[in-house]
């Protein structure tokens, strides 16, 4: 939940400091914006969603929409679509020597991350109900399916290319089958597909997919991504000195790539202290922060 004026609340809102410094990026980051009817409402991530038009495509047909836990508003269109901004803004200011606000509404930033939908809501793979298009459930290629021990196969073979080696894949014969392209066609092949990866284990449709253009992946799952031989190859997720499996930061770069501590994730306000301590503040300034709860400590427990 992201709400305005708090750091005006605290003295510290944009007026006040770009008068001190003219040069500052000053982002603002709330679910609904610093203006509009809902401006200073609460919400939460399937809040903002909805609001930008992007729920109503998400879920299956004949269901109710669903949110995709809160990585769409939150994350993307928050965060992601905020750092965005910063970084546009810090280059622009190479140029004007400025600094400015950055106004990130959630709900702007994931409709607008939603681009894709509405400039190609016209075309034929868009124009049925939610659930019976090509990328949101309907079509029997692009869909997840369970195998025989309880996990899932992800098909993705949109291409006619990529669609013959999954039909070939699955040991099915192309002259017998509907076109791929016959939508009346959808449900049933769906049902067939269904039955047919449900008659293997996923290991076994990995050794039949994994060589082959057919876009046919394991759905993995967080015990077992690190492991995956594609992964471990990347080095793509990291353990920490706690045993704790956490993606490594993405993407990479070639000249100054990251390089991630691999300490255990700090508690919140394990090191607010230090870290005013560092910039200047002295104790009794940090004291009167803490009793007037703009800060807080918190010292890791010792595990005897």
């Amino acid at each position: 939940m992201a709400l305005p004026s708090v750091m005006e609340n605290l003295g510290l809102g944009p007026e006040v400091l770009l008068q001190e410094n003219p040069r500052l990026i000053y982002a603002r980051l709330t679910g609904f914006g610093q203006k509009g009817k809902y401006a200073k409402h609460a919400g939460h991530d399937i809040n903002f969603l909805s609001l930008s038009g992007v729920l109503s495509k998400l879920g299956r047909k004949d269901e109710n929409p669903y949110a995709p836990i809160n990585l769409l508003a939150d994350f993307a269109g928050g965060g992601v679509m905020c750092a965005m901004g910063i970084v546009t803004a810090l280059y622009e200011r190479t140029k004007s020597g400025k600094g400015q606000v950055i106004d990130a509404s959630m709900v702007e930033g994931v409709a607008y991350l939603s681009s894709f939908l509405w400039k190609s809501q016209h075309l034929e793979f868009w124009k049925r109900p939610r659930g019976e298009n090509l990328l949101d459930g309907g079509a029997p290629f692009y869909d997840t399916y369970k195998t025989s021990d309880g996990k899932f196969m992800a098909v993705g073979a949109i291409e006619p290319q990529f669609y013959e080696q999954l039909i070939k894949g699955l040991g099915l014969d192309s002259d017998g089958l509907p076109s791929q392209w016959s939508f009346s066609d959808w449900p049933k092949m769906k049902k067939k597909f269904a039955s047919v990866f449900a008659q293997k284990t996923q290991a076994e449709w990995c050794s039949i997919f994994d060589h082959t253009d057919a876009c046919v992946t394991p759905v993995l799952s967080f015990d077992g991504v690190a492991s995956h031989e594609h992964n471990k190859e990347r080095r793509s997720f990291i353990k920490n000195d706690q045993e704790e499996i956490s993606p490594r930061p993405a993407p990479h770069l070639s000249r100054t790539p990251a390089v991630p501590s691999l300490k255990r994730d700090p508690f919140i306000g394990e090191h607010t202290e230090e870290i005013l301590l560092e910039y200047g503040f002295i104790k009794q300034e940090i004291t009167k922060l803490y009793q007037n709860k703009v800060i807080e400590f918190r010292k890791p427990e010792a595990n005897l």
